[in-house]
């Protein structure tokens, strides 16, 4: 069932997965400058940045998505936060994820954005990194700041392989363990097993999903949207 928020709609639970208090006020009550303030807003902010950089309206992105126009524009302004499942039609819409919108929370803490100077240098350590949702699986982002590709790692077990994820965006796929069953639309799905690697270009069509019960764990490489 498909729902819809208006800009009076009361407000679901925080976006971010490091925030694990419960929801909060109404959604036009949103701004009040709290911690939870400001994670909205730098959600919001870099939905806005890709939203534009696809050459989308907000009318546009909100037909996508399936969600109110007024809500999609106090989500941008800090000002409403959705729950996961907006947060996934958001995400897939933008041809993004939600462990890339939710990465803005992180940049903006440590005062990083697309247009501040980046250090030469970025460690992420073993328990360090983003964290969310990469279609059906929990992923990690390996950078922080505004990077020309954005390295993941992600862990899955999901046997059903979902909906098709589409960007226009190149990406690379190497399995480090498990066994992972990729599905490009218009060839044959195709078994890969630790050591294997995969290249594909952005525009295709893809998904996967784990062959047996150990799951897998992948490492994903995919271009930064050349407009941010």
């Amino acid at each position: 069932m498909v729902h819809k928020h208006g800009p009076t709609a009361p407000q679901e639970a925080p976006v971010t997965a490091v925030d694990t208090s419960p929801p909060a006020a109404p959604a036009t009550q949103a701004a009040s400058g709290g911690a939870i303030d400001a994670q909205a807003l730098s959600v919001g902010r870099r939905i806005r940045e890709l939203r534009r950089a696809r050459g989308l309206t907000l009318v546009q992105l909100a037909q996508a998505a399936e969600l109110s126009h007024p809500f999609l524009s106090q989500l941008e302004r800090g000002l409403a936060r959705p729950s996961m499942v907006s947060l996934e039609r958001i995400a897939k819409s933008l041809g993004s994820t939600q462990v890339e919108l939710l990465a803005a929370i992180d940049d903006a803490r440590e005062g990083s954005s697309p247009d501040a100077s980046q250090p030469a240098v970025v460690f992420v350590g073993h328990d360090d990194g983003s964290r969310g949702a990469y279609g059906n699986d929990g992923a990690r982002m390996l950078v922080h700041g505004s990077r020309k590709f954005l390295p993941f790692e992600l862990r899955g077990d999901a046997r059903e392989a979902g909906d098709y994820m589409t960007h226009a965006e190149d990406e690379f796929m190497h399995v480090v363990e498990g066994t992972v069953m990729v599905d490009l639309e218009g060839s044959e799905p195709r078994t890969l097993v630790a050591g294997d690697s995969l290249y594909y270009s952005g525009g295709t069509p893809h998904r996967w999903s784990a062959v047996d019960e150990a799951g897998y764990r992948l490492f994903i490489v995919k271009e930064r949207p050349a407009a941010l």
